[in-house]
């Protein structure tokens, strides 16, 4: 244990030392802002590796986001904030406070959705938020916003409750799409669009599908099968050509 401790407290020093005036000159004009766009690339090349099943780079990848989150650490440690050993410290005591079930021996929380639930007031009542909702950040990406959004409502038991539900919503969404198709407003069309793409959303929820790793896996598949495609393609070409060469590259022919 003391070796893993050591390991830790080595990290803090070298990053501690790269921000010294002794230290490394990117490191050190370096702010929480201008860190931001690392923390989130880092973040994309985790889900990567997760996704990948390499054990090697997912290792590899949680050590980069760890940096990250200690590179804040002696940002804020430096103006007299706080340090890497405070972030931990409130994190233990989250963990413990809203984990009453198994570190207080508090009776009747049996299904993961009653642990949500729990979660979900301790973390409103803490931050004295008047909803839910007011949690989720508006910088997130608009696809993982709108999950996060019907994860937290679900707590509130605002969900849907069947997939023949939100089926019947989709149809009601989409063809609300094509009536604002018809209308040739813009600002109407993207409304609608929006509003199939969330309803879409709830139903790979409910189905306890995240809907980024699902449109991931579509745009890998696309990709792979453009390509097959994309050497028979040409400028002009007719949509009916174009779709027999698409089914073409899916492997079947179009009828």
């Amino acid at each position: 244990m003391s070796g893993q401790k050591k390991s830790f407290e080595q990290l803090v020093s070298i990053m501690t030392r790269l921000r010294s005036k002794k230290g490394c000159p990117w490191d050190r004009k370096q702010t929480h802002k201008t860190l931001l766009p690392y923390l989130v690339e880092e973040s994309y090349e985790l889900i990567e590796a997760i996704n990948s099943g390499d054990n090697d780079a997912v290792k590899e990848e949680l050590g980069d986001v760890l940096l990250q989150v200690v590179f804040h650490a002696v940002i804020a440690a430096e103006k007299g904030k706080f340090d890497i050993y405070d972030v931990i410290a409130g994190l233990n005591e989250k963990l413990i406070t809203r984990h009453p079930h198994v570190f207080a021996g508090k009776k009747g929380i049996t299904r993961d959705w009653h642990v949500r639930e729990m979660w979900e007031k301790g973390k409103k009542e803490e931050k004295r938020r008047e909803s839910v909702v007011d949690g989720v950040p508006a910088a997130m990406p608009a696809l993982l916003r709108a999950r996060r959004l019907q994860s937290k409502v679900s707590t509130t038991g605002f969900k849907w409750k069947t997939s023949g539900a939100v089926i019947k919503k989709v149809e009601e969404e989409l063809a609300e799409v094509k009536a604002a198709l018809k209308s040739g407003k813009k600002r109407h069309i993207e409304e609608e669009i929006g509003d199939l793409m969330f309803t879409l959303v709830g139903l790979s929820y409910l189905m306890r599908i995240d809907p980024e790793n699902a449109l991931q896996r579509t745009n890998d598949k696309f990709i792979r099968r453009f390509k097959k495609a994309e050497k028979r393609l040409y400028t002009g070409m007719s949509e009916k050509k174009m779709l027999e060469e698409w089914a073409r590259a899916k492997g079947r022919k179009k009828c």
